[in-house]
């Protein structure tokens, strides 16, 4: 990171929570069940996109006879089920908030998700009082790629979007932060990075050990005597 963040701004799907691979199993099975193909190109494409545009995408796809509307509910279903047993906090989840915390970092979650999935997945993991901002699809007009749903999160956090670190899984995402003017990381989970991407972090991490260890390091520089 080229300096301390004076905040962060998480997304949710694929970075704190492995819900990408439950969105894509859902979908597949989804498709198949109705007789249907879905390439995983097809998914892969949607990650990060609002319901909306992930929407006008299947239906690009799959043409206006098919029934969108009853693939949606029951793909849906099928991933409410799935995360009863299956949703996963991402490796580092904990220990990240804790640092921030400490350090007196402020945090916020910027998703494409509905309000009631985030309480829901953050409730499942007893974190929900932990992120006392969250911006979520109806707070924002335009979604990912554009930057709107980060610059809304900087503009609740009352920190600058250029002193924000933006934490964030997939292509889309990371268009949104960066354009937002934000510090962002991408944290691949389903997405390798490209080039494109790439040009556009300040880092790529592994994992959000990576990012723990880069700014505890950043703090003990900022603390060291002259």
């Amino acid at each position: 990171m080229p300096s301390m963040p004076q905040a962060v701004v998480f997304d949710m799907d694929g970075l704190l929570f492995d819900t990408e691979a439950l969105y894509r199993d859902a979908m597949l099975t989804t498709a198949q069940a109705l007789g249907q193909i879905m390439p995983l190109s097809l998914y892969l494409a949607t990650i990060g996109l609002s319901g909306e545009a992930t929407r006008q995408s299947l239906s690009r796809h799959f043409g206006a006879d098919f029934d969108l509307d009853g693939f949606w509910r029951q793909a849906s279903a099928t991933f409410h089920t799935l995360t009863t047993t299956e949703l996963r906090l991402k490796p580092g989840v904990v220990e990240l908030i804790d640092l921030l915390e400490d350090l007196g970092i402020p945090f916020a979650i910027a998703t494409s998700s509905e309000h009631h999935d985030v309480e829901r997945n953050l409730g499942l993991h007893g974190l929900f009082d932990r992120f006392p901002v969250v911006v979520a699809h109806g707070d924002y007009q335009l979604g990912k790629p554009h930057p709107e749903p980060f610059l809304t999160a900087a503009r609740r956090l009352d920190v600058p979007p250029e002193l924000c670190l933006a934490l964030e899984d997939s292509h889309n995402g990371v268009r949104s932060a960066s354009s937002a003017g934000m510090m962002t990381i991408m944290v691949p989970d389903l997405l390798a990075a490209t080039e494109e991407i790439r040009s556009l972090c300040v880092n790529v991490a592994a994992h959000l050990g990576q990012v723990h260890h880069a700014l505890l390091n950043h703090s003990r520089g900022a603390h060291a005597p002259a």
